[in-house]
């Protein structure tokens, strides 16, 4: 029997020596590449963090002590070792375990999350109500290099520096988020990895200070001053320190000997500590090693070639299309600039990136700034197109509102994954968009329901537009042949019916046209194309012709294209979208027949709407 088979709960590693550990460090790799492979997930962020996963669990009791694990798609071998291994084969499907932190699955996690950079902050709200009800457990926050690129790290670490709470942050430092860490912390941390001579020299002196008998520590206290002086000599200042943190490492995030013995110190120690661990991205499997950026969010994979399974071809990727026009466009506008927040290749930019370095920018997890950034580029006359998915824009949504719209500055805002995402769940659906930016002044909203619709809308926003303007997009498009001429302002009917209108958002297109097949009913069909400024004089002629208006959208209904319909025109329209209600993770096709916004479920409104 495997030592892995026989781990059922945290309590079970403590009954294990280190040479065990090891050995089922292995195991745990070879299950997390294994499951994997057959259910898609996070693999290199995972296959990262197992050792300090395990060391975490030897030294804390997670159904007392928090940990907190920042974005939490690094919580896999968390998961396996707090009895939810024999579930893994249901991981990221629909009814199965998350691939996030879920209170809702285990005592042992302890807060959700899906988004970057929260961890601090809700750890030192864990460990207020902790101190403010006499309690005694620990509280641990897990957050990656890459998190530390993002502002509300900043916030959490200030104020927990100067609050004498005690609290342990460990910084999982693997020099990577999704791609590669950019700004002044990367450059900072790669500083600390490299400055062995202070670690030595640190090390020289505590072990000479614990030798002298009695006045040890006295003589430890006269000299921390003099350990600190040579650590700002030799590493240009401790950053953290400064901020009111004891700093512990950097810390081998392998060595589980170390990581244990590192824990069990820092666990009784008083007020907030940082430990500094440095690991591997994708460590124990050599193509997710080699590409760890690629693997970081992968579908089913072949384990001997690390080839994905993609047999879908009647979707494109939208972000791939959206890539290729940007970089066409940008060859014959020098005006042109391109902004990500650390998703270069989620978002389709790494071309552009290559192709023009120095319109290029990649701001780290901090979709404010890439906003008011990009804000500052539109006032001196450049195009700045701000490629953001949908669930991470909606955080900077003030500074689109104060930056960008009440100046009515010129932001292209490239909204990747709108609508549901899929595996991925709640935190990641891109369904409220629209009702988000449709009320904002000067922001006008766009949505393609196939790949040359989107290049049409890339060209005219960046050409023949003035003001903010968004183009809404789910990550993949029809893949079908689109000769119909964008039109800003005008909507299009693309089938004629004398029954019911039914107006479709964006990539609800093709679902409309299935319903409309299988209704049985004449149905007329519009591509909105153009949320705000509404096409209502299209949309009421055809409202007056069939006297019935029903509206498909991949988003929720309040606030929604359906909700402006109603509330723009004299007529009665049945608003087909989302529910305000959590949706959770599972295949596309599962949620839209959860939801309803599935062929199926529309043809049934079709009918009922017509008396069918």
């Amino acid at each position: 029997m495997s030592i892995l088979e026989g781990i059922n709960s945290p309590e079970d590693l403590k009954k294990l020596d280190m040479r065990k550990l090891s050995k089922l460090a292995g195991e745990i790799r070879e299950f997390l590449i294994k499951s994997v492979s057959e259910t898609g997930g996070h693999l290199s962020s995972n296959l990262g963090v197992v050792e300090l996963t395990i060391a975490l669990h030897r030294v804390f009791d997670t159904t007392k002590d928090k940990i907190v694990w920042d974005v939490g798609h690094q919580c896999y071998t968390h998961k396996i070792l707090t009895g939810r291994k024999d579930d893994f084969h249901t991981l990221r499907t629909f009814g199965g375990i998350s691939g996030f932190p879920k209170y809702e699955e285990s005592c042992h996690d302890c807060f959700n999350t899906g988004h970057s950079s929260t961890s601090i902050s809700a750890a030192l709200g864990f460990a207020k109500a902790r101190d403010i009800q006499g309690k005694k457990n620990a509280v641990v926050a897990v957050i990656g290099d890459g998190s530390l690129t993002g502002g509300l790290a900043y916030e959490g670490l200030n104020n927990a520096g100067r609050s004498n709470t005690d609290l342990i942050v460990i910084l999982n430092d693997n020099e990577m988020s999704i791609s590669k860490n950019v700004g002044g912390m990367s450059i900072y941390l790669n500083k600390l990895r490299s400055a062995p001579s202070y670690f030595k020299a640190k090390k020289e002196i505590d072990t000479l200070v614990s030798k002298i008998p009695k006045y040890g520590e006295t003589i430890a206290s006269k000299l921390q001053k003099t350990k600190d002086s040579i650590r700002y000599f030799l590493v240009e200042g401790s950053i953290f320190e400064e901020l009111g943190f004891t700093y512990i490492g950097p810390v081998d995030g392998h060595d589980i000997r170390q990581l244990t013995d590192v824990l069990q110190r820092v666990k009784n120690l008083k007020g907030p500590v940082l430990v500094h661990v440095y690991t591997k991205k994708g460590k124990g499997y050599s193509y997710a090693e080699q590409s760890p950026d690629t693997y970081h969010g992968i579908g089913k994979f072949d384990i001997s070639t690390g080839e994905q399974n993609c047999s879908n071809t009647t979707y494109v990727s939208s972000s791939k299309t959206f890539g290729k026009k940007l970089i066409k466009l940008a060859e014959k506008d020098k005006s042109i600039t391109a902004i990500t927040a650390a998703m270069p290749d989620g978002t389709g930019l790494v071309d552009f990136a290559k192709a023009f370095p120095d319109r290029f920018f990649d701001v780290g997890i901090a979709e404010q700034h890439a906003v008011t950034f990009a804000a500052g580029l539109a006032k001196e006359g450049l195009k700045p197109v701000v490629a953001i998915y949908s669930t991470f824009l909606q955080r900077a949504y003030d500074q689109i509102s104060h930056d960008v719209a009440l100046q009515n500055l010129h932001v292209v805002f490239a909204i990747d994954r709108s609508g549901i995402v899929g595996e991925d769940g709640e935190t990641h659906h891109g369904i409220y968009d629209i009702s988000y930016l449709s009320h904002i002044p000067n922001m006008t909203l766009l949505a393609p329901s196939s790949p040359a619709m989107l290049e049409q809308m890339l060209k005219y926003a960046l050409q023949r537009h003035s003001g903010p303007i968004a183009i809404r997009y789910s990550k993949f498009l029809a893949d079908k042949k689109d000769d119909t001429a964008f039109e800003f302002g005008k909507s299009k009917v693309v089938k004629e019916g004398k029954d019911v209108t039914l107006i479709a958002v964006g990539n609800m297109l093709e679902i409309a046209k299935e319903a409309a097949g299988i209704s049985g009913v004449d149905v007329e069909i519009i591509d909105i194309r153009t949320i705000k400024p509404l096409d209502t004089d299209t949309i009421s002629k055809s409202a007056e012709k069939t006297g019935r208006l029903i509206v498909l959208e991949d988003n929720v209904i309040s606030g929604g294209v359906g909700s402006q319909i109603e509330c723009a025109l004299p007529c009665k329209t049945v608003k087909i979208g989302y529910k305000s209600e959590i949706i959770p993770h599972g295949s596309f096709r599962e949620l839209y027949k959860l939801c309803g916004v599935d062929a199926q479920s529309v043809a049934e409104v079709i009918k009922k709407e017509c008396g069918s």
